[in-house]
């Protein structure tokens, strides 16, 4: 089945095997284009939920710091309640995505697991600083306690985050790498195949195209004009045993006229 196909593209038109493998580039460049885009896109979400996840190290910090301000000197309600407000919404974004700054839901068990452990970290600080009419009366040192704990898990979920990226990474520039060596393949395949068989049809049609121009050139002209030089001469002679010998010589050139023209035939009809 696969020496009928190959045989028939090879004895197919040239230009058919040329727009095949410009088909092929094409596709090629279209497919392997979409993988790179494809792995573009991954690469921004994955450095948007590690930038996100950095930030929440220190959204905590800052909470902490705020309410010690808070309790022993100058306060700002509103950078703490915004700041508390960014640590609950990020964490819920982390694990069940958000369209609006592109990061996507969370499939990762392992890391899932992790945002359990740290939910009630985060419970702990949001509930305890939700009145802030009650600030005064928070244990400064359970809060501390309970950041540094956060932190802890935090930093675990920020570095799985980056193995998870790096594991990414690494899957799609064997993918790339893969389908470039498949991409060579088919070039070479077709080359080989359809491209350099069309390429030596050419060059036997060229020869071809050679030896008629040199048996039209030099053969066939030549015996042309002696036939009209007979002809001519014929035609004036009036002695009788010279024109039989005219016509004679007349007839020798028509023969090898024949042959030349037979030639001519033999080189059109040599196969490619």
């Amino acid at each position: 089945m696969l020496k009928r196909i190959l045989s028939k593209f090879k004895s197919g038109n040239s230009f058919n095997n040329y727009y095949l493998l410009a088909f092929t580039v094409i596709i090629l460049t279209i497919i392997i284009q979409s993988i790179i885009q494809y792995s573009l896109a991954r690469q921004r979400q994955d450095a948007l939920r590690i930038n996100e996840a950095g930030r929440q190290r220190m959204l905590s910090q800052f909470i902490v710091k705020s309410v010690y301000e808070c309790n022993y000197g100058t306060c700002d309600y509103g950078e703490l309640r915004l700041a508390m407000k960014k640590l609950s919404n990020t964490n819920t974004a982390l694990q069940q995505g958000n369209e609006e700054i592109g990061i996507p839901e969370l499939n990762n068990e392992e890391i899932q697991n992790n945002f359990n452990k740290l939910q009630p970290h985060i419970d702990y600080i949001l509930e305890s600083l939700d009145d802030f009419n009650e600030l005064g009366e928070v244990d400064m040192e359970s809060l501390s306690s309970e950041s540094d704990q956060f932190l802890v898990v935090m930093d675990t979920i920020v570095g799985q985050f980056q193995k998870a990226s790096e594991k990414d990474i690494k899957t799609l520039m064997i993918v790339e790498l893969e389908l470039a060596v498949f991409s060579l393949l088919i070039l070479i395949f077709e080359i080989f195949f359809f491209i350099n068989p069309s390429i030596k049809k050419i060059a036997s049609q060229n020869q071809k195209l050679k030896e008629i121009n040199w048996h039209q050139t030099h053969a066939f002209e030549s015996h042309m004009k002696n036939i009209k030089n007979y002809n001519h001469v014929l035609k004036i002679e009036k002695n009788l045993e010279h024109k039989e010998e005219l016509i004679s010589f007349l007839m020798e050139e028509l023969n090898d006229l024949e042959i030349v023209s037979n030639n001519m035939v033999k080189s059109l009809m040599k196969p490619a």
